[in-house]
């Protein structure tokens, strides 16, 4: 069970560590999803089935369709660099 939670907090730190570093900003809005949805594992890997179903929903669904819906209504959704 270390190991598990081990590996999922790595992809956590390294998809944070990502939304940080990647110059594209739509990548970066996925990599913040990833955050989340490692994080709901997290929570699901804790007992605690109805927090990590909330945080699935809400921070890797519901943020990340907001944060892509702002980048495209500020023109930054682009995949190409100009």
């Amino acid at each position: 069970m270390i190991w598990i939670v081990s590996i999922v907090v790595f992809i956590m730190l390294a998809a944070a560590l990502a939304v940080l570093l990647l110059p594209n900003m739509l990548s970066a809005v996925a990599a913040s999803s990833v955050v989340s949805l490692a994080l709901a594992v997290l929570f699901a890997l804790m007992k605690a089935p109805d927090v990590a179903m909330t945080e699935a929903a809400i921070g890797a669904g519901l943020s990340s369709l907001l944060l892509a819906m702002g980048l495209r209504r500020l023109g930054l959704w682009k995949l190409d660099e100009d």
